[in-house]
């Protein structure tokens, strides 16, 4: 949709990409800022006025926001859907460049072009797990919120292990039953949240079989992933990447992940993620 669009709530339907594992119903529409409301000192939390993106949208999921109508900064960019419901989408937005740092300043009844939902989600309806353990990283906790609201509804037990460096870091919004890890001993456990996630497995697997749910840095994931297999916990962790375009036509978003033959392929984070089995992680 182009900037002479801005006057009226058009709807360009965008033809579903059969590599999703669900059915897609992309849009890209013109949204408006209902609210904004700063969290930390370098978080806001986002709400949109955008029915058809909440109506269809899957924890795990994505957006693809174009932050202005300018060609400064040119790209969107992409944001976890943190809570989807009542024809509102609200977005976690870290300020760390100029891009976050023009959304993040958006004033309620500001329009703005998002494209979304995008990528797959997490398989909440996977069988054989009773608990359902969140661990995610500083901004990883992003996706979190709307992934608890969908298991509490199908009466899973949700645990939220958050971890950050400093107390600061730390992001609960919306979230219960929260144990926290902090690098300096500042809040809850002193430690990473990985080595918090280990010293809870024993009582968590004596209540039943957990599943891992997992976000945040890189490094952090590939630690959970690796821990999980170890452990024989079933795991899914949602990854971070550049870019573009978000379906899978600019290949921006390419990630290494491991083959069914042993060895490593290139999948678009955009088409086959950001959600993937922890087993695949590399």
């Amino acid at each position: 949709m182009t900037s002479t669009d801005c006057g009226r709530q058009a709807v360009r339907q965008l033809k579903p990409n059969p590599a999703m594992p669900r059915e897609s119903s992309i849009t890209d529409i013109r949204a408006t800022v209902a609210a904004s409301r700063r969290i930390s000192r370098d978080v806001t939390l986002i709400t949109l006025d955008c029915p058809q993106i909440s109506l269809t949208a899957e924890p795990g999921n994505f957006v693809n926001v174009r932050v202005n109508d300018t060609t400064q900064p040119l790209l969107r960019r992409p944001f976890s859907i943190h809570d989807a419901g009542d024809g509102q989408v609200k977005l976690m937005v870290k300020e760390i460049g100029k891009g976050t740092e023009i959304f993040c300043r958006c004033a309620a009844g500001t329009e703005l072009s998002v494209l979304g939902p995008l990528g797959n989600s997490f398989s909440t309806g996977a069988e054989g797990y009773d608990t359902a353990v969140l661990v995610s990283g500083g901004i990883g906790t992003a996706p979190m919120r709307f992934l608890e609201k969908r298991l509490a509804a199908m009466g899973k037990k949700v645990v939220n292990l958050i971890g950050g460096r400093t107390k600061d870091d730390l992001l609960p919004e919306g979230l219960t039953g929260c144990r926290f890890a902090t690098d300096d001993g500042s809040e809850g456990f002193h430690g990473t949240v990985l080595a918090l996630l280990e010293s809870l497995v024993p009582s968590l697997t004596a209540e039943g079989t957990p599943r891992i749910f997992a976000c945040g840095p890189t490094p952090m994931l590939r630690a959970v992933a690796r821990f999980s297999r170890e452990a024989g916990i079933a795991s899914e962790v949602s990854l971070e990447s550049v870019m573009g375009c978000g379906f899978g036509i600019c290949y921006g978003c390419s990630v290494e992940v491991s083959a069914p033959d042993g060895g490593t392929k290139t999948i678009l984070l955009c088409r086959e993620g950001p959600v993937i089995d922890g087993g695949r992680m590399v």
